[in-house]
């Protein structure tokens, strides 16, 4: 097993085969099911492995110390993919002590029917290992209510649970000093956006708990080990639940027999032409949700497009805009546009869309196509393009 530092190993797996992270977001390179072991006078087990592991995992633990018996397991986040071998850990170390606040424990009484072999902790108390001390700070709603982080502070590492994971499966190396990172930012931003992006406020309450704490280390239960780029992987954190943006647009759109997204193009090209630079254009059909979010959560523009359906808007528009809304985004400019061939609803939907649920800032003029373009609709589409790009290139003056 890989010892990242001072006795503090790495046991995760990967899981390459599944196609769906929580059967809603792609996993085109996998994803790691990070746990960590300490071995000290007392051994200390941090977070399990999705129970379908459960075998490589634990010939990972007995690799590193053979028949010796794990005194503690410390449960950061309940989620059954950290979880699920906890029951299957208790049979092969009955007498193992399971450390969690007050949540995780009525959680994992729901779960697994485990009640008994507990140690509660609260926010700021602190176990010793030996020549390792664990501090417990509670970042309750990162994502789920029970959430915490451990942070040994002999060795300035922080066990962080969700916080600063990323999709992507580790291909023979742990640590990020160790391999080339330029697939897991991006991933990191969807992992982000599609998970956790709804909590900015309780992220940002978290971030303040840990700031001044010297780290070393971040080990996240997704991805990599974060060593090197420590800085970059927290400003990341900061900025994204805080809603910071860079100035671009995501221009997405629904299309039966191809109206609604010649307007989208005559619309991304007016914005170019006013000088944006950072363009991204997803057919709301082709493109899976998850990768529009991400794009949503890195630009402060979207204009969104649809044809009007069943005298109503758009199915994978209306899905993509009620994942949005209940992303809870802030500070976003929006324009949108439709189209129809006998009954005009969805430009009165997607502004029924922002009014109740979005609340983003709206820029330029809606445009109703009624069938094709026509020359007085062709100009208006240049216009919101052009309103739009405006707009975003006078705030990043």
């Amino acid at each position: 097993m890989i010892e990242i530092t001072n006795k503090i190993y790495y046991v995760g797996v990967n899981d390459r085969n599944k196609n769906l992270f929580e059967g809603l977001w792609p996993l085109p390179n996998g994803v790691s099911y990070n746990s960590y072991l300490i071995d000290d006078e007392k051994v200390c087990l941090i977070d399990t492995v999705e129970v379908d592991f459960f075998v490589p995992y634990l010939k990972n633990i007995q690799e590193v110390i053979g028949e010796r018996p794990i005194d503690y397991l410390v449960i950061n986040h309940m989620e059954p993919d950290h979880s699920g071998s906890i029951a299957l850990i208790k049979k092969y170390y009955p007498e193992i002590q399971i450390i969690g606040n007050k949540k995780t424990f009525q959680m994992m009484e729901g779960f697994y029917g485990i009640g008994e072999g507990t140690l509660e902790v609260k926010n700021g108390d602190s176990i010793e290992l030996g020549k390792h001390t664990l501090n417990f700070v509670l970042t309750p709603m990162v994502h789920w209510p029970e959430t915490m982080v451990t942070l040994d502070t002999s060795c300035n590492v922080l066990f962080s649970g969700d916080a600063f994971g990323c999709f992507g499966a580790l291909n023979g190396g742990i640590i990020d000093s160790e391999i080339n990172c330029d697939t897991f930012w991006l991933e990191m931003v969807r992992y982000y956006s599609n998970i956790v992006g709804k909590y900015g406020t309780p992220v940002q309450n978290a971030l303040k708990k840990l700031a001044g704490i010297k780290l070393d280390y971040i080990c996240a239960t997704h991805g990599p080990v974060w060593h090197e780029y420590i800085s970059k992987v927290v400003d990341m954190y900061d900025k994204m639940s805080r809603y910071e943006t860079e100035p671009g647009l995501v221009i997405c759109y629904g299309t039966m027999y191809g109206n609604t997204e010649r307007a989208a193009e005559v619309i991304a090209r007016a914005a170019s032409q006013a000088g944006l630079k950072n363009i991204v254009m997803y057919n709301v059909s082709k493109t899976h949700h998850s990768y529009i979010i991400r794009d949503v959560f890195r630009y402060k523009g979207l204009i969104v497009g649809a044809p009007t359906y069943n005298t109503g808007l758009y199915h994978e528009m209306d899905v993509l805009l009620s994942e949005l809304a209940g992303k809870d985004i802030k500070n976003h400019l929006l324009g949108w546009f439709g189209s129809f061939g006998w009954a005009s609803k969805a430009v009165a939907e997607i502004q029924k869309w922002n009014d109740e649920r979005l609340h983003f800032e709206a820029v330029g003029t809606p445009v109703e196509i009624k069938q094709s373009l026509t020359p007085e609709t062709f100009a208006q589409c240049e216009a919101l393009g052009k309103a739009m790009a405006e707009a975003l290139l006078i705030e990043n003056c």
